[in-house]
């Protein structure tokens, strides 16, 4: 079967009518058979009687022999290597591999030829390959005996052989004798002879037959040469100093000494000498050799015959570790670097190889001075004006420790992709920091590299570049200027009383006159702030009597005010009443509506006030006059440093700029910076280094390696109210309007039916899923995410909001909200309600229609914004339906005393500004508010959310009452601090 012929098959055992193979082994002599040393040589088998007439210079030949068919002895034949070298049936094919491959090992690692009938005889002595041993004991599996080629001669191979050196000395010459063992017993000297270095061959005379035995033993060279002279050498009295200090410590390395009565002194260790030239032009070449010895520059390891291996190994390892750990250059031998990699390899990689035992640098040449610059880039930037009004020059400073980095050089470097950079005196520095990269990218951004000229340039609506330029600098020009200004408040110990404007047709409040007073000396110090009052606590009024006292002062210059759209006419209407003095001008229109420009509008005027959406729009024009001071009404219009109303404002000329907000930090920190930066430029130059100084801390927990966590985030936060103390003033109503009536707030859970509550949760499902398998680039898929949190705020409100077929499903909320409406309607209380959705107050509206209730309405498409106030505050419509973002601000609703929140929103502060519509200065009622939250749905997410950003706001604002005590000399040195 062919599966037998297959798996059945067994090793090749040999052909049975092959003739059989052995290896003939035969001790030989070289003798002459004259005296004349010109007599040639001759090569025989060795006798017993030869070894004694003629001496012992023998040697071991192998060649094949194969059995006689007539005798049965071992004959030479026709065997030979060369025969057994070719594939021939006559022999054992596995016998004739095996004397194939000893010719093999033998003659390929032979270096000289002895035999002149190499065809004939192999020499053993010969042979260095370590695989003779294993082979010669692979003979007998393949049924080949080791027999002599003589009857006067036996052979045999031992099992294991060793040999020692024994040093010996008397007072006088040392004598060094090998010590050698076969098989354990201890044999005489005189009678072994090496085979290469891993064996040797002992022949002994017993009568007329010769005993030789072949031994595996590791042989060094010393001991190769001992055995090979086959007598005992002596070092005489005059050398023997030498070779015991210096010599037999080598040879103790690698070969067993016995030494009866002195000790061998250690063996010295090899050195890696790292020999470097330095040479002109910042190069340096080096060159890697062993050295043993004490001589720095003779005694190298190529001049040795016998080295450690072991210790140049270990300490090569040590050296390439070390190499290749220290410096980006390739390990080798020997090599040449040049420019930075000079540096690196003589300020990196020098000093540590100069720090670890058995490695010697070895200078030559002058070695400059070279060091690394390791500190963070410090980037300043500014604008200067150019031939061309549309462009600026772009100031850029870099310094690293102290250094000032030449800017073409600089940016040549990094637009090449260059790793690091070299100044002219030596001294060099990584361009892989993050804010040399980022600022690679952004004079990228700001103009191609062909046009510019002596310096990059930036278009004068390049504002969102610039914005990033100084988010990346350390300090801008606003910023050192606005350094400068602080400088005259080192004197001052506190806000001085100012006397009431002549034009101010009101009486303040104390804390307005406290509010007015501060507002005045930041004007003096030509510094900006934060008014944070409370809604309703009269922000506007002290605003309008600290402009009215500039012109008691001889100020003449216009102030501009930017406010909502919705705002612009209060503010009209407030500077009539308090300040009839000032002329102001409002600009509600585009350029193109109103004919004319910016400039000529505000020649004939005191307060020029417009809306965000204009200064956007009309930016280049409001930039164009030099505004006394600029006044951000509802400053949280700006608190986003990206967007373009910000940059808008960035960009305008004024000496101080005045926020005026109730809500300066709405969801983060770095609002609050957005709002400080236009402020007190100088005050946090760097938003970078804002966010990790005081958000990371602060709202995030991180902290620095080695602080400890909550009383390093104390720290910070106490340090930052320190720092914005002089520069924010904060007043709640329930520290300075004692007279307010109390503001009574109240959660109503709402359950919803069983069929919302139904509809509900089947979307929720649904959008779970969606929404969590796309938070993992929130970035990406931020739109998704909204609006599926927004579906599901709508779903909490009325599911027919979602999908008309669900209208016929009672809104759960609608039915919570006329219980109480019901109420307050009857008993004549004058209500408003908000929501974030339009759609949800058209079903309220159309409720109050059916029940023959009239009602006011305002959102962000009412056309006649003032007609829709006036029919509540005349009293024609109880009830007020008002979008939160429309009616969040710029209103005031004192009439009402009833407030209703149908959804709750992300942002407390939107929700408070809402209420504060009628809780405000005036209102002499008790304010009742309710808050309607659908239970078991996403409004508790955003209640919780709600929470937590208002512990923020409290922590950072409203601790201890902080922001509405007066300015002390303390307080004023805070500016100050780093």
């Amino acid at each position: 079967m062919a599966w037998r012929r297959v798996l059945g098959a067994t090793p090749d055992s040999g052909t049975a009518d092959a003739t059989p193979l052995a290896l003939g082994v035969e001790l030989r002599q070289r003798t002459r058979r004259s005296d004349s040393s010109w007599s040639p040589v001759r090569i025989e088998t060795a006798t017993a009687r030869g070894i004694h007439r003629h001496g012992a210079d023998v040697l071991v030949g192998l060649r094949p022999l194969e059995r006689s068919t007539r005798t049965g002895g071992w004959i030479k034949g026709d065997v030979s290597w060369e025969t057994l070298r070719r594939p021939t049936a006559r022999y054992d094919a596995r016998q004739a591999r095996w004397f194939a491959e000893l010719f093999s090992i033998a003659r390929d690692m032979r270096t000289f030829g002895t035999f002149t009938d190499v065809s004939e005889w192999l020499t053993l002595d010969e042979v260095e390959s370590s695989l003779l041993w294993a082979h010669l004991t692979g003979a007998e599996a393949a049924g080949i005996p080791l027999t002599s080629t003589t009857r006067r001669q036996t052979v045999a191979v031992a099992a294991a052989g060793s040999v020692a050196l024994r040093v010996e000395r008397d007072d006088g010459p040392v004598r060094v004798t090998p010590r050698i063992e076969i098989d354990g017993r201890p044999t005489d000297a005189a009678s072994i002879r090496p085979i290469g270095s891993t064996g040797v061959y002992r022949f002994v005379a017993h009568g007329d037959r010769i005993a030789l035995t072949l031994a595996p033993a590791p042989l060094t060279p010393p001991v190769v040469s001992l055995l090979a002279k086959g007598v005992e050498v002596t070092v005489p009295v005059e050398d023997a100093d030498e070779f015991l200090a210096t010599h037999l410590p080598r040879i103790a390395r690698t070969t067993v000494v016995e030494a009866p009565g002195f000790v061998i002194p250690a063996v010295e260790r090899p050195v890696a000498a790292v020999q470097v030239e330095f040479q002109p032009g910042h190069r340096v070449a080096w060159t890697l050799r062993w050295r043993y010895g004490p001589d720095r520059h003779e005694w190298y390891a190529e001049r040795l015959g016998d080295r450690d291996a072991r210790a140049e190994s270990e300490i090569g390892d040590r050296l390439r570790g070390v190499w290749e750990r220290a410096a980006p250059i390739e390990f080798a031998a020997q090599g040449t670097v040049s420019g930075i990699d000079a540096g690196e390899f003589a300020t990196t990689l020098l000093p540590r190889l100069e720090a670890e035992p058995d490695i010697a640098v070895e200078i030559r040449g002058t070695r400059p001075a070279y060091r690394e610059l390791a500190g963070d880039p410090r980037i300043a930037v500014s604008t200067v004006e150019s031939d061309d009004p549309d462009w600026f020059e772009l100031g850029v400073v870099v310094t690293i420790d102290g250094r000032s980095i030449p800017f073409a050089a600089l940016f040549t470097a990094l637009t090449l992709g260059r790793r690091k950079m070299m100044l002219s005196d030596g001294a060099y520095f990584s361009l892989t920091h993050p804010a040399l990269q980022r600022l690679k990218d952004l004079i990228g951004e700001a103009g191609e590299l062909a046009e510019w000229e002596a310096r990059p340039r930036i278009h004068r609506y390049q504002t969102d570049v610039w914005a990033d330029f100084e988010d990346l600098a350390d300090e801008s020009e606003s910023a050192v200027s606005w350094r400068a200004t602080v400088e005259g408040l080192r004197t001052a110990a506190g806000v001085p009383h100012v006397p009431s404007p002549r034009g101010l047709r009101a009486r303040l409040r104390p804390y307005q006159s406290t509010g007015y007073d501060w507002l005045c000396f930041l004007w003096e110090h030509r510094l900006g702030g934060i008014l944070a009052d409370d809604m309703g606590l009269g922000k506007t009024l002290q605003i309008l009597a600290m402009i009215s006292r500039t012109r008691d002062t001889g100020e003449t210059r216009p102030f501009l005010v930017v406010a909502p759209t919705s705002v612009l006419s209060t503010w009209r209407a407030e500077a009539e009443r308090f300040t009839p003095d000032l002329r102001v001008t409002v600009i509600d229109t585009t350029r193109a509506k109103r004919g004319g420009s910016v400039a000529d509008a505000v020649r004939s005027a005191d307060i020029v006030v417009t809306s965000y959406t204009l200064l956007r729009l009309d930016d280049a024009e409001f930039s164009a006059v030099a505004w006394a001071g600029l006044v951000l009404d509802e400053a949280q219009f700006v608190k986003n440093s990206t967007t373009k109303a910000y940059r808008a404002a960035k960009s305008l000329t004024a000496d101080v700029v005045f926020a005026v907000t109730g809500t300066p930090l709405e969801n983060s920190l770095n609002e609050l910076w957005a709002l400080l930066s236009l402020t007190a430029p100088g005050l946090f130059p760097s938003a970078r280094r804002f966010r990790e100084d005081y958000v990371g801390p602060i709202e995030k927990g991180k902290v620095p390696e080695n602080q400890e966590g909550s009383r390093f985030r104390t720290g910070r936060l106490a340090r930052l109210r320190r720092r914005i103390r002089p520069l924010v003033l904060r007043r709640t109503k329930e520290q300075v309007a004692s007279e307010l009536p109390p503001k009574q707030e109240q959660q109503l859970a709402v359950e919803l039916s069983a069929a919302h509550r139904a509809r509900y949760d089947a979307v929720l499902q649904r959008e779970r899923q969606k929404v969590l398998g796309l938070l993992d680039d929130l970035d990406r898929n931020r739109f998704i995410v909204f609006r599926s949190l927004t579906l599901l705020r709508l779903l909490s409100l009325a599911p027919g909001l979602v999908d008309p077929a669900d209208t016929e499903i009672e809104p759960s909320k609608l039915t919570a909200l006329f219980e109480r409406l019901d109420e307050a309607l009857a008993e004549g209380h004058r209500v408003l309600v908000f929501s974030q959705f339009t759609s949800f107050l058209g079903l309220v509206s159309t409720r109050l229609d059916e029940r023959g209730i009239r009602c006011a309405y305002l959102d962000g498409a009412t056309q006649d914004r003032d007609a829709a106030i006036a029919t509540f505050r005349a009293g024609e419509a109880p009830v007020f339906l008002i979008s939160l973002k429309a009616g969040g601000f710029g209103l005031t609703l004192t009439e009402a005393d009833y407030v209703f929140l149908l959804d709750p929103w992300w942002n407390p502060a939107a929700e408070e500004q809402a209420i504060d519509r009628a809780h405000r200065i005036g209102q002499e009622r008790t304010v009742m508010v309710y808050r309607l939250i659908a239970a078991g749905t996403i409004e508790e997410k955003v209640m919780a959310l709600q929470r937590r950003k208002a512990r923020l706001f409290r922590s950072v604002l409203d601790d201890d009452a902080l922001f509405s005590r007066e300015l002390s000399a303390d307080d004023i040195r805070g500016l100050f601090e780093d």
